[in-house]
Parts: structure tokens; C-alpha cells; sequence
């Protein structure tokens, strides 16, 4: 016997952020179901939380140690990778399909989601033309409910789903193409991914006075996915990778490797590209967690200690300590870093604004070698900013090259982070669902409870 089942991902939903005045769906929800917090997996970032879900495994089994990583084969950074097959350990889904054949998953933009084992699902995926030109788009299985999706609801906005222009409609057209899939296929199991608190709250932090309105469209998308799903006689399980919690300090661990001798460089057109094949140690930044790499091993130690000295670091993890922290896999680095709950980790390694490379000023999530939430924003110190986005959105439209260098530098913008298993209770991420756990559930157990609402 299997039970019809939704899984509602809401990302950055913390006990911090639900009220009566601002998300009153949620705060009526919660109380006629069980709500838990979740032990925050390590690291609470989207792609580790979600693989840990999905398999009941921790990164050194499934291998997802970040957002991103260095790939020591192709001496190369590596972020927001698409192949589900980078996920080492079986899922739910596949465990599911040996148990009961007639058992079928919808994966709406859950990360890994391309070549995936689900029978459904969609990603978003865009098109690089041989011009130069990024137009939104996004990729599906099977092929053709990607065609389906976008003359239905329009072409993925993906302009919407990153940057300076994320807001609700990403969210929209994510909740709007699952219910759409939910009533063509009716899978047994649906995952949905809902991304719209990420932007605020990582711009401003828990300020009610900026993110209200923010708060307030997202539980309007949860009650209408609650609604539609409750109505076919579904389990709704609403759940978050992780809180997000106030920060005030980024730290630039490379400019300190830089300053130290450990960074190599290369200089192109008067601007400087990070040589990580070439340096002796280099961070690959996602957050409030730092990869440190160390190719040359004879310097890890003093790598070590310089770090454990640095302000806004919390700890330093090496050795053994990888392995207490379930971290320990080839794709992580030799040092762990945690910042303080009030830091975060930039992936800056100029010392010179000037000589920033030309992906600094852009949204470009692959080309950074770290992850770079300062994209949300345009750059508030060019009072044309806005025109020049305009002009250059023209530009596009005509069919002409453009480069949309609009995105500031300063770091000190950011007001929200995550990715720390210290941070206050009141940020850690929720499982709200008619069954529960232990109080502070570890993120493994996730999965067996996903599982036990399935086959009940």
C-alpha cells in the first residue's frame, strides 16, 4: 500500500520567520500538525541538505560535501553541477521503485536533476548561444514536458530564479508546472523546490520590514501547492534545508592566502584570474563553509594555523575531525572551515577592485570559484545602475552582444547567510507533517520519515 505524498521544500523556512501577521497559512498549519526542527546537515546548503534527504546518507557517503568543489582531476572549481549521477549513494525513489514497481517520482527543481532515476522532472537549465547571449530555458524528462510547461505557463523565468531580478514569479511558475505535473502523471512521490525566501533573506536578513512582503507571497504559494495536493487525498510534508540567520562580517580567506604566498595567479587583459592547479592553498567558498585546498601538502599545517587565527572563523576542521563532522570524501578539502554565526565566507582573491575579473561585476555562477550572493544586488553606488541595465536589456532584445556588469563588489551588503550546524535553534530548518521524530531530528532521518508516509 502506498500513500500519494508531496514534499514541499521551503527553503530558507525557519521558526524565526513564521508569525500570524505575515505567513498566516503557515502559522495556521503548524498547529494541527507535528513541527520539528531538523539538526542542521553539514553543510546546510542546498545541494548537501537536499542529497542527505534524499538518501538518509551524510556527505561521506553520498559525496555532495557543497555547492561546489575542487575538482582535482580536471584542476578546476566546480559549482552548481546539474548530473544526478554525482550523487553517490541510492535514493529514495530508486529504493522505492525495488519495493513496489508501480511506484512513480516527480522531481521538481531539486538539484541533481538532470539524468536523474525520477520518472519526472525539470530543472532549470539555459541556453548558451555561440553568441554569447544566456536566454532562459529549462530541461525535463521526459523532453518533450519541457516544451509542454513553457506553452502552458510561459518560458522559465529564469532572470527571476537568480540575481538582482529574483523574486516570486520564479517561485510561481515552479509551484504552477508541479501541480501541472502533479494532474498529467500523479506520481506516487513529488518533490517541489521553492527558492523565493533565499533571496531576501540572504539580502536583508530577519528584518520584518523589508522581507514582509516576501513572507507573505510565499505563503500564499504554500497554501495553493497545500490546497491542490490535500484535495487529491495527498500527504503534504513541508520541510527546509536550512534557517538563515543575521550576519555583519564577510571574510576573504583568499585575499588572506594571497597575502600569505599560498595564491597563484594569472593576469589577463589587466585583470586576474585565480590559478587554483597552480597554488599551493585556495578556498573554494560557499557561505558560512570554506573548502581549503592544499596541493602542496608540506604546507598544510601553517595553512591550518593561519586560518584558526583569522576573525570570523569558528573552527578549522582537518584530519579525524572531517570524519566526526561526516565531511570526510575526496571532493572536500583538506581544511573544513566554519565561520562565526555572525560571518561569512567570500571567495574574493583581488586586493584591487581594478583588477577584479570581468565575471565579478556579473551573474555568473560558474566562472566564480566560490559562491557569490552579493549577484542580488546592483551595484547602489552608481546612481545609473539601473539604466545601464536597461540599455544593455536593449541591446539583448536587438539581437546584439551585451554583458550585464552590473553587480557591485562589496560584500558587506549581504545581511543573511547559512551553512553552519552552530547557529541558534530558532534558524535551524523545520519538518512540518502529520508524523514525527525525536526532537532535533538528525537530517538522515529525513528519509526514513519521507519513507514511512509513503508506505504507511
Amino acid at each position: 500500500m502506498m500513500k500519494k505524498t508531496a514534499v514541499i521544500d521551503v527553503v530558507g523556512l525557519s521558526e524565526s520567520i513564521i508569525s500570524a501577521e505575515y505567513t498566516p497559512f503557515l502559522y495556521a498549519y503548524i498547529q494541527k500538525k507535528q513541527i520539528q526542527k531538523i539538526k542542521p546537515p553539514f553543510p546546510a546548503v542546498t545541494t548537501t541538505s537536499q542529497s542527505v534527504y534524499v538518501t538518509g546518507k551524510n556527505p561521506s557517503e553520498h559525496g555532495i560535501v557543497g555547492n561546489g568543489w575542487y575538482d582535482k582531476t580536471d584542476s578546476e572549481v566546480k559549482f552548481w553541477k546539474q548530473s544526478n549521477p554525482l550523487v553517490g549513494a541510492e535514493k529514495i525513489w530508486e529504493a522505492a521503485k525495488k519495493k513496489n514497481p508501480d511506484f512513480t517520482c516527480a522531481k521538481m527543481f531539486w538539484w541533481y536533476n538532470m539524468y536523474s532515476s525520477a520518472d519526472y522532472s525539470v530543472t532549470p537549465r539555459p541556453q548558451y548561444h555561440s553568441d554569447g547571449v544566456k536566454a532562459p530555458d529549462c530541461y525535463s524528462h521526459p523532453a518533450d514536458l519541457r516544451d509542454e510547461l513553457q506553452a502552458k505557463l510561459g518560458t522559465f523565468p529564469l532572470f527571476n530564479f537568480w540575481g538582482p531580478n529574483a523574486n516570486i514569479k520564479s517561485t510561481q511558475w515552479i509551484a504552477d508546472a508541479s501541480i501541472y505535473v502533479d494532474k498529467k502523471y500523479d506520481a506516487t512521490l513529488t518533490f517541489i523546490y521553492l527558492p523565493h525566501l533565499d533571496y531576501c533573506l540572504q539580502k536583508f536578513g530577519v528584518d520584518f520590514e523589508k522581507i514582509k512582503g516576501d513572507l507573505q507571497e510565499i505563503d500564499q504559494v504554500v497554501e495553493r501547492l497545500v490546497s491542490h495536493f490535500e484535495g487529491k487525498g495527498a500527504k503534504v510534508i513541508i520541510l527546509s534545508e536550512y534557517g538563515i540567520n543575521n550576519v555583519s562580517k564577510p571574510v576573504h580567506l583568499n585575499r588572506i592566502l594571497r597575502e600569505a604566498g599560498y595564491i597563484a595567479l594569472r593576469e589577463e587583459q589587466g585583470l586576474e584570474l585565480l590559478d587554483p592547479g597552480a597554488s599551493r592553498a585556495f578556498a573554494v567558498s560557499d557561505h558560512q563553509i570554506a573548502h581549503v585546498y592544499c596541493p602542496n601538502a608540506s604546507v598544510l599545517d601553517e595553512v591550518k594555523l593561519l586560518l584558526m587565527q583569522t576573525r570570523g572563523v569558528k573552527k578549522v576542521l582537518s584530519g579525524d575531525e572531517l570524519a566526526a563532522f561526516h565531511i570526510d570524501h575526496p571532493r572536500a578539502g583538506d581544511l573544513v572551515l566554519i565561520a562565526d554565526t555572525d560571518a561569512w565566507f567570500t571567495y574574493y582573491y583581488w586586493l584591487d577592485d581594478k583588477k577584479a575579473p570581468d565575471f565579478a561585476r556579473c551573474v555568473d555562477i560558474f566562472k566564480k570559484p566560490g559562491y557569490d550572493p552579493v549577484e542580488m544586488f546592483m551595484d547602489p553606488k552608481n546612481p545609473f545602475i539601473k539604466l545601464r541595465a536597461a540599455y544593455k536589456l536593449a541591446r539583448k532584445l536587438t539581437g546584439f552582444r551585451y554583458r550585464m556588469d552590473v553587480i557591485p563588489l562589496d560584500a558587506s551588503l549581504v545581511k543573511g547567510s547559512h551553512g553552519s550546524p552552530f547557529c541558534d535553534e530558532a534558524y535551524y530548518p523545520l519538518y512540518i507533517a502529520d508524523n514525527q521524530s525525536t526532537d532535533k531530528m538528525e537530517p538522515t532521518e529525513v528519509y526514513s520519515l519521507i519513507w514511512n508516509t509513503v508506505f504507511e
